[in-house]
């Protein structure tokens, strides 16, 4: 099945060939837990903050759903 993963902020370096706000198109098997997809991205999981699919807040347990829109988001500073 596929899905559509963006990654934001300081995760750009793991996907470089996307440009700002592009999502990857990926294959993965049907039942791939979104800390699964991370992992085969080569993401560090304890780099990521908020993990969401289709515009809800899961976790990496969650078993990615076909069409879904996944993104991985850091923790992000400011002052």
């Amino acid at each position: 099945m596929e899905v559509d993963v963006r990654v934001f902020a300081t995760l750009r370096r793991y996907m470089p060939e996307q440009g700002i706000g592009e999502a990857l198109r990926l294959d993965v098997q049907d039942g791939a837990t979104l800390g699964r997809i991370c992992d085969q991205l080569g993401i560090p999981r304890q780099e990521i903050k908020i993990v969401m699919q289709n515009g809800l807040q899961v976790d990496f347990d969650t078993p990615a759903e076909p069409d879904a829109r996944i993104a991985y988001i850091p923790a992000v500073g400011g002052g």
